[in-house]
């Protein structure tokens, strides 16, 4: 309730001051596969959206459907990441757990591929690029759930988790650019 409460209170400040994130999101459903596309502009610099973006580790405090997230490896450029957590839309939720490798190209792309966990398939790309009002995103993923329940009722679901998780992100982004 508390992170619900902090979550408005920083919507509320991004109207107030003209530094409201700009959050798109189209999911579409493609075989047994939902492809997500989005696209986030925040007014806030590259360097913070990156630091938000990969702060793993941290991760639990940002969003609020995790209950673990952990850096469990490092290799090259990649970081191996366990998260769990529970989704919830609606009356439904979700349990999940997942380990991804997390290939990095500072400032410029982050690349998931998950190596165990919940769906059939998952994989995403985040792009990273600097504009004169802040940094633009543009995130690419493609899920392949894991039970017929899930690819049915999916996509609604799917779309309002990215939307959540991305404005918790830009929340948390904009609360590190004010300090």
């Amino acid at each position: 309730m508390r992170r619900v409460a902090i979550f408005l209170l920083l919507l509320l400040s991004f109207v107030a001051f003209g530094a409201e994130p700009e959050i798109l999101v189209a999911v579409e459903k493609r075989g047994d596969a939902f492809l997500v596309d989005a696209t986030i502009a925040i007014p806030v610099p590259l360097r913070i959206a990156w630091a938000v973006l990969t702060d793993f580790d941290n991760m639990v405090g940002i969003l609020n459907n995790l209950t673990l997230s952990r850096i469990i490896r490092r290799k090259g450029s990649s970081v191996f990441v366990m998260q769990e957590g529970t989704a919830r839309y609606g009356i439904f939720s979700y349990a999940f757990a997942s380990v991804r490798e997390i290939q990095l190209e500072p400032m410029k792309r982050i690349l998931a591929i998950q190596l165990t966990g919940n769906a059939k398939r998952f994989e995403s790309e985040m792009k990273f690029s600097e504009t004169s009002k802040g940094t633009h995103l543009r995130y690419r993923a493609e899920v392949v759930p894991d039970s017929a329940i899930s690819r049915t009722f999916g996509g609604p679901f799917i779309q309002h988790e990215v939307e959540e998780q991305f404005a918790l992100m830009a929340a948390e982004m904009i609360r590190r650019k004010a300090q």
